[in-house]
């Protein structure tokens, strides 16, 4: 099973995946049936999560039922213990939209949520990250998951992510590491052949391999980086029955 997914997401870039693979999943997830985890996002629970990974398939990773990963539910439930997303509409921005986020985040901010990416097919506007088409000061939340690792400028990017932000509001940042992790982030947009992208930076369309200094390159955006310890909060019982890595850092970025 492992071998079988890892080849499939090998080849197969997440965006797509998550539009044509929901119906097998779900089959799958008929002989994972169980309750010693249950997804917090569509609240399905089995007897442990699919395997998921590129090279080296993570256990309890994907859920069968909506396709979140462990940074997808500890996000959620950061969003649901730590804030007011879900107690009151908000002005939302989703950039690469993850499938298993949509339905609720749209159940809770109806016309006030938007989607948005260069590629992605879930996304409701097609838009540059360098150049985003919103005004100043439009939105209380900004989500950009696992977006910057493959940009020209993440910096440019982070700027126009505090441009687009209410004073107050925030942007949930994340981005993969690879161990071991550098201590200043790896970039090189000139190379091309996705091997020795592979190689240097972890994953063959990216264009950095992000370290330490991460949080520095957040403010260089102009917002104020947070580092979260919230997963290890959640403690470990919690954490496997929500199939969430403990040990992974919330990155978020604040405008004042």
């Amino acid at each position: 099973m492992k071998k079988l997914i890892s080849l499939i997401i090998r080849f197969v870039p997440r965006k797509y995946l998550q539009r044509v693979s929901g119906i097998g999943l779900k089959v799958m997830g008929l002989f994972y049936a169980g309750n010693r985890v249950e997804c917090p996002i569509c609240n399905h629970h089995y007897r442990i999560f699919l395997p998921y990974g590129r090279i080296n398939p993570r256990s309890n990773a994907l859920c069968p039922h909506c396709q979140s990963l462990e940074r997808h539910r500890l996000i959620w439930l950061y969003l649901q213990d730590k804030t007011d997303f879900f107690s009151r509409q908000q002005d939302v921005l989703h950039i690469a939209p993850e499938a298993c986020f949509m339905k609720g985040f749209e159940k809770k901010h109806k016309q006030r949520y938007i989607t948005a990416d260069l590629e992605s097919p879930l996304a409701k506007v097609k838009m540059d990250i360098h150049k985003m088409p919103f005004q100043d000061n439009s939105f209380d939340v900004v989500l950009c998951n696992h977006v910057l690792e493959h940009v020209e400028s993440d910096v440019t990017a982070l700027k126009e992510i505090q441009r687009v932000l209410r004073p107050g509001g925030y942007a949930i940042l994340q981005v993969p590491f690879f161990s071991p992790v550098p201590d200043v982030t790896i970039e090189d947009t000139t190379v091309t052949d996705p091997r020795e992208r592979e190689r240097l930076f972890g994953q063959d369309d990216h264009v950095r391999k992000f370290g330490k200094d991460y949080p520095r390159r957040i403010e260089a955006g102009g917002l104020t980086a947070e580092a979260s310890d919230f997963a290890k909060s959640l403690g470990a019982d919690r954490c496997f029955h929500s199939g969430i890595t403990r040990d992974e850092i919330l990155y978020i970025g604040h405008k004042k």
